[in-house]
């Protein structure tokens, strides 16, 4: 059937056969590590599909994010009004959200973006294929009130996306029945992107009455974090997180990683079809396991893919079209696990507790248990 591709708003791609899809993400900066990532995940989906999506080919562009918003800006907006693109997929910093969506919904084109998201007033044209900021730390708290005899520290970056993670953690935690270990039971926020010598956080710590850490970093920032701590007085402090090991971090920080734990909604070591095909697959191109954001990116293609097919068989292929069978896709099998978008239009999904321990010759996020099902 012939696909009228490129109808919404702005966009006017003009091939029937073709679809233009634009990828914003953080190529440069503190956390080009996650935005290679993205990138990666989406590319192998493209790579393992024909390039295509839906049976259109794909016109594939990519803008750098940067570290938010001054830089998000213009190259979503080049993306949108230059390239043209049906649709808008990545984001890394949770700062570019609001930023951009006013482009998006200007544009009226969906957004399928696959990393942390803060909370979002209007999703009409917001798809999400990772999670909302504040469920990791909402996942794992009360198992961590449970496991640890005592208060727990929490200490983040001082930024939008550590208050939603952070504030996961703390708020379920407290209602658990948790002690913060900060002074004034409050989360202590490190400067962004600056701080870069953690030491003198680590001996307030020691000298609270902490019986564990728990903390959100990502990026360079995580590397800093984990080495430091390993050489810190708090070293002795089990140590739980979110994402401060996850990805081509790992590597980098050695054995100074071994024996955190972490919460997470993938573990490559999951036993299910989709993730040993996409663990095969990746592997086939990469040194290192998949992450969760090449996952979830991968899923933004996969549910781009099926999205498009569905529109297609309706008769028409636009951005307008696309947006609508999003909305009608019920279970989506992943890597992960199954799930499937909720009231917010964000994934309701299993996570997992994993634990860096040696798997070969190098550390690796092993999947210790399920934790909980988070989503609306």
């Amino acid at each position: 059937m012939t696909a009228a591709a490129g109808c919404g708003g702005d966009s006017d791609s003009g091939s029937g056969d073709t679809i233009k899809v634009g990828l914003l993400a953080s190529l440069s900066g503190t956390y080009k590590p996650v935005g290679t990532e993205l990138r990666s995940g989406f590319e192998l989906y493209l790579d393992t599909h024909d390039n295509k999506l839906g049976g259109k080919k794909v016109e594939f562009s990519v803008g750098d994010e940067g570290d938010g918003p001054p830089t998000a800006v213009p190259a979503a907006t080049k993306l949108i009004k230059k390239d043209k693109v049906d649709v808008l997929t990545g984001i890394v910093a949770n700062g570019s959200y609001n930023a951009v969506l006013p482009l998006v919904e200007k544009a009226k084109i969906p957004l399928v973006s696959s990393n942390g998201r803060p909370e979002v007033k209007n999703v009409d044209r917001l798809w999400h294929t990772a999670f909302l900021s504040d469920e990791p730390g909402a996942a794992i708290a009360e198992y961590v009130k449970d496991e640890v005899n005592g208060p727990v520290y929490a200490i983040g970056p001082d930024y939008q996306g550590g208050y939603d993670e952070l504030g996961g953690f703390t708020d379920a935690f407290k209602k658990a029945g948790g002690k913060l270990a900060n002074p004034g039971g409050e989360t202590k926020w490190t400067p962004f992107p600056k701080t870069t010598n953690f030491m003198p956080y680590f001996a307030d710590i020691a000298q609270s009455d902490a019986k564990a850490v728990y903390s959100f970093y990502a990026g360079k920032a995580a590397i800093d974090f984990v080495k430091q701590y390993a050489q810190s007085d708090a070293a002795d402090l089990p140590l739980y997180t979110a994402f401060v090991t996850e990805g081509s971090v790992l590597p980098a920080q050695g054995k100074a990683a071994e024996d955190i734990y972490s919460v997470l909604n993938y573990s490559a070591d999951l036993d299910n079809e989709a993730n040993r095909k996409f663990v095969a697959d990746w592997s086939a191109k990469h040194d290192a396991p998949p992450t969760t954001y090449a996952m979830a990116s991968y899923d933004a293609a996969s549910v781009l893919d099926k999205a498009i097919a569905a529109a297609d068989d309706k008769g028409e292929v636009n951005s307008e079209t696309i947006n609508d069978a999003i909305g009608r896709l019920g279970k989506i099998e992943s890597p992960r696990g199954s799930w499937e978008f909720g009231k917010t239009h964000s994934p309701v999904q299993k996570w997992y507790l994993r634990q860096v321990r040696p798997d070969g010759k190098q550390l690796a996020n092993v999947m210790v248990q399920d934790l909980a099902t988070v989503g609306d």
